[in-house]
């Protein structure tokens, strides 16, 4: 079998330096939609370096360091084609506001390998610290298809924190807010230079071989793109409020496409939010996602 799970949960957590400066910052921002229209006060302050505020989901790609999914995949005992990998999932805990430019420390393992019958799933954590202490800590969740079926423990469930599926509870109870984001056509060519180069995202061949009518957007800048939206629609631009953020990757955006972004207030300080494609009959794009304030 190309993942010995035993070996990988018991391979010697990877650590690395990493550093960024605020233009690292400022392309990400550019790359998940940042700055349109480019002269409003609430789009300066993620791409204009005198008053740069990071969002969290930066630490994502802090450091230009590979992706989880890529990552995930030189860990020893991991041994699979790119072409039948999928990000399943994200959760990012952010211990301190993430700094305009710095350098820290990232630790790396895999904390878990289940069986999902028909692939198998990969959990990469990721510990970030500098001086002054722990930044944040996130988890890559990584589905590689045709790999499960050993036998093996199926793992917890994916949905974020306990909540119960976003879709099935939602659709009687209207949003808080609605917002909607267009992506651009050529938004995975840009979001792709804050490091995830992985050719799924670019080359229409490569995605074509992974079962994709042509290349799709990053979930990881979907990602980005939801939080940004719920930072500012209902925290008033203010990144340090913060505090965790996961979600399930429940399909696909094609560049071009319009998410729309629903936005729930639940008490003790979180947000559910569920993300829809406009253009395909609002296909699931992120579910299960919550963000918890500070």
């Amino acid at each position: 079998m190309p993942i010995d799970a035993a070996k990988a949960l018991s391979a010697a957590p990877r650590t690395d330096e990493i550093s960024w400066t605020a233009k690292d910052v400022q392309l990400y921002h550019l790359g998940i939609g940042a700055g349109v229209p480019a002269t409003d006060p609430g789009e300066l302050r993620y791409t204009l370096e005198s008053r740069l505020h990071v969002l969290p989901s930066f630490a994502t790609v802090a450091g230009a360091a590979l992706p989880g999914v890529i990552r995930a995949l030189s860990v020893p005992g991991v041994d699979v084609d790119l072409a039948h990998v999928l990000h399943g999932g994200q959760s990012l805990v952010v211990h301190r506001t993430v700094p305009a430019q710095g350098t820290a420390t990232a630790t790396a393992r895999i904390t878990g390998v289940y069986d999902k019958g028909t692939a198998a799933l990969l959990v990469l954590r990721t510990e970030a610290a500098d001086a002054g202490g722990p930044l944040w800590t996130d988890e890559a969740r990584i589905f590689v298809r045709g790999e499960g079926g050993w036998g093996g423990d199926r793992g917890p469930s994916a949905r974020a924190r306990g909540e119960a599926p976003t879709g099935e509870q939602d659709r009687d109870v209207e949003p808080d807010r609605t917002v909607e984001r267009r992506t651009r056509e050529d938004q995975a060519l840009l979001y792709r230079l804050s490091g995830d180069d992985n050719p799924l995202h670019a080359d229409p061949a490569f995605a074509r071989t992974a079962g994709f009518d042509r290349p799709v957007l990053h979930g990881l800048c979907t990602y980005g793109m939801t939080l940004k939206a719920v930072v500012d629609t209902l925290l008033d631009g203010d990144v340090t409020r913060v505090r965790s953020y996961a979600t399930r990757f429940a399909g696909v955006v094609y560049p071009g496409e319009t998410l729309r972004i629903r936005m729930w207030r639940l008490g003790s300080g979180r947000v559910r939010v569920a993300v829809t494609a406009v253009e395909r009959g609002e296909a699931p794009v992120l579910a299960d996602t919550v963000v918890e304030l500070r």
